[in-house]
């Protein structure tokens, strides 16, 4: 995963240079040449409610261990509002002041390669202009952790490259490339991802974007050696896995860079994903399981297959030998957590995700042709009441089922199938992905019988006495309804819970009563339906109904309801004798 990182960041151009990175500043304080305070201004998108500001390719940056020491530091031409004008209840404390004076100082220091800078330094130096300063900062309702920046003559010095090789040498100063004595280590080591003879970084930067997802605000490291325990052969921190400064830079600014451009949250996961070769995103499949980069109302599953025909004629032969990466990842206790690793041919991709679509593919619970394909958070949110429900190791497994055309878990299957049973007896509309992830499961489950059998809709045909114990639930809850109206709980609500584990017990006491509700049905030709309808589904079930249904069985019950009730719902038919507005069967 690391080589492909780095692969990435060279073919798109990413900045890896120890010292720097990119960083946004939400205000820039406006200065003129003479050193006169002329205002605020707000960076990036001005007014917004979420406001991230203006993102500055090459800022400078030091690392935490370079910001530890005696002496409070700060960063430079980049730092927050508590510590460039003392907005917040922190601003005036006595480490706060001392930041803010080694700001001052940076800029005073650095206007020996930028004089432009020594404008600034004035300005933060003079006690009335940063008090003006501080008074317009909270007036634009500024945070204390809004990023500040300064502006000198129109022009952004965070921008110019003048400061550069002052920037870099006040780095060495600071100590940033300790002698390899220093470090613990008696001579230098082959660096994991050049193979080359390199000085090992002591520590590496933190892996920003997480914080959603279980890591820090403040950034969560992926590799690290902090704990005794982790660590071998006498070596300290990051020797463990040496790679140079330059390297170990190079990795996390590239995987900066995807979490905050390429990526996807998905129910306590952030998915990440590129390529070797760049895809545009129309067609970039991966996207679509997601539906991250195009409007929702466009079909995933046309698009995709779309693409597919087109590899397959030879038309996108640029696509054809591309490759994939993906990786599932979130945080913990401040590291970085790598739930999966994924990497293939797009074209293998593209037929997984076009499978991954076809499998799911569910008639629409009104019958009214197939179900919109669902967004993968969807079919995760069936597993329970809400999204954020699942748990992070069952988010990564089923992107990987998506991506890799793996068998549906079964505990997945028996949370889906618990959630479906109770949106029936609570009467709620049925949930689409959720029935097509029980769909999934039979024709995914290795040695399944189904897989010739399912379809998105109706199969009257099918040879499982459970399916068929399903279908003629939903028949005797529409005949009833069709009997005698709403009567509050109907034969649905009542029985469907024990009619699915336990169908012996049930039917026959429906079937004796469903004779009471032909007879109440005025239309002869649709009470013949009905018993027709009655009739056909016990001869599929056998001479014997099935005493008991395994969790398995009982997810094909709920299935076979769903697409016999949709059928009843559309007509399909009976002529349109029976189609009616509610869901389940019942008022």
């Amino acid at each position: 995963m690391l080589h492909e990182l780095v692969n990435y960041a060279r073919n798109h151009g990413i900045e890896a240079e120890p010292g720097f990175r990119p960083k946004s500043a939400r205000w820039a304080v406006v200065c003129s040449a003479k050193g006169d305070y002329l205002g605020v201004v707000e960076l990036g998108n001005a007014g917004a409610k979420k406001n991230r500001g203006k993102e500055f390719s090459k800022a400078p940056n030091l690392t935490q261990p370079e910001m530890v020491g005696a002496t409070p530091k700060s960063h430079f031409l980049i730092e927050s509002a508590e510590v460039v004008a003392g907005v917040g209840k922190d601003g005036e404390k006595e480490k706060t002041v001392a930041k803010r004076a080694y700001f001052i100082g940076l800029l005073e220091s650095a206007s020996k390669a930028m004089p432009e800078l020594g404008a600034a330094a004035t300005v933060l130096h003079n006690g009335v202009s940063v008090a003006a300063l501080r008074s317009d900062l909270e007036q634009l309702k500024a945070s204390a952790a809004d990023g500040v920046t300064v502006q000198v003559d129109g022009k952004f010095p965070v921008e110019s490259d003048a400061w550069h090789e002052w920037w870099r040498r006040f780095r060495r100063q600071l100590g940033a490339s300790k002698d390899a004595e220093e470090r613990g280590a008696s001579e230098a080591m082959l660096c994991l991802l050049t193979g080359k003879p390199a000085e090992p970084a002591p520590t590496h930067e933190k892996i920003r974007g997480l914080a959603g997802v279980g890591g820090l605000a403040t950034g969560d490291v992926l590799i690290g050696f902090d704990k005794e325990s982790s660590r071998s052969y006498g070596l300290e921190q990051s020797a463990n896995a040496a790679m140079s400064e330059i390297a170990a830079k190079t990795y996390v600014e590239a995987l900066n860079d995807l979490i905050a451009k390429h990526s996807a949250l998905v129910a306590g996961t952030r998915v990440v994903h590129w390529f070797r070769r760049r895809v545009a995103a129309e067609d970039d499949p991966l996207d679509w399981l997601t539906e991250g980069g195009e409007a929702e109302d466009l079909n995933a599953q046309a698009r995709v297959r779309k693409l597919l025909e087109s590899i397959r004629i030879g038309e996108r032969s640029d696509l054809a030998s591309n490759t994939y990466f993906a990786t599932t990842l979130s945080g913990n206790s401040g590291r970085v957590v790598v739930r999966d690793w994924m990497e293939g041919s797009f074209d293998e991709l593209v037929a997984n995700v076009d499978r991954w679509f076809s499998d799911l593919e569910i008639v629409n619970r009104n019958g009214s042709g197939s179900a919109k394909p669902p967004k993968l958070a969807a079919v995760l949110g069936a597993l329970g009441r809400e999204l954020k429900d699942v748990p992070a190791p069952m988010a990564a497994k089923f992107y990987r089922v998506a991506v890799r055309r793996e068998p549906i878990p079964a505990e997945a299957m028996a949370q889906a199938q618990a959630r479906a049973r109770i949106d029936v007896i609570q009467n709620e509309p049925a949930n689409h992905a959720r029935m097509g992830l029980i769909k999934t499961y039979h024709l995914r489950k290795q040695g399944g019988e189904m897989k010739g059998e399912l379809r998105p809709g109706l199969n009257a045909e099918i040879k499982n006495a459970a399916y068929q114990c399903g279908r003629l639930m939903a028949v005797l809850g529409r005949l009833q309804y069709r009997a005698l109206g709403g009567v509050g709980a109907g034969v649905v609500q009542r029985y469907y819970a024990a009619a699915s584990a336990t169908p012996a017990l049930v039917f026959g006491r429906l079937i004796r009563g469903a004779q009471f509700h032909l007879n109440k049905i005025e239309n002869s030709g649709a009470a013949r339906w009905y018993e027709q309808q009655i009739a056909e589904i016990c001869g599929h079930i056998g001479t014997s109904m099935p005493a008991t249904l395994s969790l398995e069985d009982q997810s094909l019950f709920a299935l076979g309801y769903y697409q016999q009730l949709a059928a009843l719902l559309a007509g399909k038919g009976n002529q349109n004798i029976d189609k009616e507005t509610d869901e389940n069967g019942s008022n």
